[in-house]
């Protein structure tokens, strides 16, 4: 009976030795999923799991679970998108250059132009015009800003039009005002003035009739009952 029961000692120890070594020498593989997108890198690892169940001969359990889980989102900023440079190679140019860029994950666009500054033209123009002595073509120039034209219509000296100056040129101005540069403005100055000028009318027509009023009642104070 005895040496039965040490038997059966030695059994269930070497049994218990065989499995915890099995449950420490098997390999535990994580799940691991990585997603690569442009501009973007996402790797996202886990689901490991370990579990080692020990039983004695009294009954006893002992339970061990293990979970770990990473995740790593790594984000790379995207390229630049340049825009052109101008350069315009001398100063005596009226030319401004514009360029413009823009980007986005994995798309960028940029470009540019050159355009043309007329107000930088006109002033050139009319500086050699004047330096070849068309002092009067060298104004009319000028007059084509609107600007200009208007500040000549204040100072009581018309632009030139068709080779007319001073009063001649203000009423041909006042014939064709279609042909004024300001011409919108113009415009909308003029219907201004005419709302201006009807509320002003009809200030002067209620006092007017007031003062008529008051001359009737004057009138009819002093006649004889």
């Amino acid at each position: 009976m005895s040496i039965g029961g040490k038997v059966n000692y030695y059994f269930t120890g070497v049994l218990i030795i065989l499995l915890i070594l099995f449950a420490l020498c098997v390999p535990a593989y994580p799940d691991s999923t990585q997603t690569n997108v442009s501009g973007s890198n996402t790797a996202i690892e886990g689901g490991y799991t370990s579990t080692a169940t020990t039983t004695y001969e009294t009954g006893s359990e002992s339970t061990s679970t293990t979970n770990n889980t990473t995740n790593s989102d790594i984000r790379s900023s995207p390229p630049q998108a340049t825009a052109p440079s101008y350069n315009s190679m001398t100063q005596d140019v009226c030319a401004v250059g514009v360029s413009a860029g823009i980007q986005t994950f994995g798309l960028g666009l940029s470009g540019g132009k050159h355009v043309i500054d007329k107000n930088c033209e006109r002033l050139k123009l009319a500086r050699i015009l004047n330096d070849f002595g068309m002092k009067v073509a060298a104004v009319a120039i000028l007059c084509q800003d609107e600007r200009v034209f208007e500040s000549m219509i204040q100072a009581g000296t018309p632009c030139p039009i068709d080779g007319r100056i001073g009063k001649e040129a203000k009423a041909l101005w006042s014939k064709y005002d279609h042909e004024r540069p300001d011409y919108k403005v113009y415009v909308k100055r003029m219907d201004e003035r005419k709302k201006a000028d009807a509320l002003e009318q009809i200030e002067m027509t209620k006092e007017f009739e007031a003062i008529e009023a008051d001359k009737i009642k004057e009138e009819t104070k002093d006649k004889p009952r």
